[in-house]
């Protein structure tokens, strides 16, 4: 289940739950069986310059090598910079979790 964040500028104006919508549709289309992307936005409103992070985490599969990886983060901006209409700094970071990390659904009974 793979995670997204956003963390920019609150000047930046876009829609966030849309761009997150997106970045998981990308993601599905990469890998149709990494699951639903869990999202978070974060503005803030103290910065110097406007800019925008997007943090995407996956778990590390044997499937999810060098090629994967460069096809997603391209296919990644391209998604995420169609939803910005001004100038500001823009980075994207995809990392992968390590072995001890536990991905789960808690239903309580």
């Amino acid at each position: 289940m793979p995670h997204a964040e956003l963390k920019y500028s609150a000047d930046l104006d876009f829609d966030a739950p849309t761009m997150l919508a997106d970045i998981e549709y990308t993601i599905l289309t990469h890998d149709a069986g990494s699951g639903a992307c869990k999202g978070r936005a974060y503005p803030t409103e103290n910065y110097h310059h406007t800019h925008l992070l997007v943090t995407v985490m996956l778990l590390t599969k044997p499937h999810r090598d060098d090629a994967f990886t460069t096809a997603l983060l391209e296919d990644l901006e391209a998604a995420i910079t169609a939803h910005l209409g001004q100038r500001c700094f823009f980075s994207l970071a995809l990392t992968y979790s390590s072995g001890a990390y536990i991905t789960n659904e808690y239903r309580p009974e």
